[in-house]
């Protein structure tokens, strides 16, 4: 059950990072404002200003991310002595990734 939590949170901060996400906000305020427009008070102004501000915060850590792995991709791909288990680290849970890093610093204290 928490595996699958995991993976689902994970692929819902993937989907929400995509353009359509926004588009969707856009449509629910739009639907809002014509079923409803009496109820779209300051608070439901805030309220979606914050859908807003969270879905360009999440876009823009996605892309920071992608960059970054994209980055390491190729320096592990130019790099002969690089582990090729570290090329698909990246498909992983957050909590393997943790793990992973743990590992790999204990190995290095160790040496």
């Amino acid at each position: 059950m928490a595996k699958s939590i995991q993976r689902f949170l994970t692929n819902a901060g993937t989907l929400l990072s995509r353009p359509w996400a926004v588009g969707v906000v856009i449509l629910y305020a739009v639907l809002w404002i014509i079923f409803d427009p009496a109820s779209l008070n300051w608070h439901g102004i805030v309220s979606l200003a914050t859908l807003f501000m969270a879905l360009f915060i999440q876009r823009s850590e996605h892309r920071d991310t992608q960059a970054i792995h994209a980055k390491l991709d190729e320096l592990l791909r130019v790099n002969s002595g690089a582990r090729s288990q570290l090329t698909t680290l990246d498909d992983r849970e957050p909590e393997q990734v943790e793990a992973f890093r743990t590992k790999a610093q204990s190995a290095d204290e160790n040496r």
